[in-house]
């Protein structure tokens, strides 16, 4: 298994958790609910991307 691909989506979590937690504390909660959606969709977008690699994967190894 690729470690590389849990440490990006952690180093992505931690990075979006501190950028809402500096957004909460200057009272700007709207952005700082963007700034986390933000994070969810970039981490969603590398899962669909690995999710892709295994289908081509199972693909390959069926034959299909």
């Amino acid at each position: 298994m690729n470690i590389s691909i849990l440490i990006k989506i952690a180093g992505i979590g931690l990075l979006t958790a501190i950028v809402a937690i500096i957004l909460k504390k200057s009272d700007k909660d709207e952005i700082a609910t963007f700034a986390t959606l933000a994070g969810l969709i970039i981490v969603i977008f590398l899962i669909v991307d690995m999710l892709g690699g295994l289908f081509d994967t199972v693909k390959s190894i069926f034959a299909l």
